[in-house]
């Protein structure tokens, strides 16, 4: 209303002015929010994937060393049977007749025997180092999607700052943030 020079604003002309001057604040809050939502997600799957490879790598470490024991077990199996092939021998020596072609006949067995136990043995080593490897593989993989999660929370984080504070640029240092961790669990993923 304009009379004789004086402009008088209603009631409904300054909510109108007051919201046209915080609309852009509540688009940045809503965009931001809805950023944040998507990285938390983001974040969650992260943390997930980081559970499970973690989870893996103990078992394959459990396995290793299940299979180190079980291969131990058999190096002292074949020792008892060393020994007791040297047992054989010595009395192969001391004897004559049908006694020392009996002991020969167990020092044969025992000495084919021993080749079958160290053929196990071996392969429960092999098993257990590669066991060990995988293990391994699987605990760099875990430090990758920790890595990435890691920086999943410092974007959430400077996404609030950034809505407390109303800085922009505290926003692309919060966007920066998560692209960074989405390229550490792409390589996670990737198991790099």
């Amino acid at each position: 209303m304009s009379a004789g020079g004086f402009h008088v604003h209603g009631p409904h002309d300054h909510e109108l002015e007051h919201a046209a001057a915080h609309s852009s604040t509540k688009d940045f809050a809503g965009r931001l929010a809805v950023a944040t939502a998507v990285i938390a997600t983001v974040g969650a799957l992260f943390a997930y994937m980081g559970g499970l490879t973690q989870a893996n790598a103990g078992l394959y470490k459990n396995e290793a060393a299940i299979k180190k024991t079980e291969a131990s077990n058999q190096w002292n199996y074949y020792q008892a049977k060393s020994s007791k092939q040297n047992l054989s021998e010595l009395g192969a020596t001391l004897t004559t007749g049908d006694q020392q072609a009996r002991y020969r006949q167990e020092v044969e067995r025992y000495n084919r025997e021993k080749d079958d136990i160290k053929k196990q043995a071996e392969k429960l080593e092999a098993d257990s180092k590669h066991f060990q490897d995988v293990s391994e593989a699987s605990m760099h993989v875990h430090h990758r999607w920790a890595q990435s999660m890691t920086l999943i929370q410092i974007a959430i984080a400077l996404a609030a700052i950034t809505l407390l504070t109303r800085r922009a640029w505290l926003s692309y240092m919060s966007y920066s943030t998560a692209a960074g961790a989405i390229v550490l669990g792409v390589l996670a993923a990737m198991h790099i």
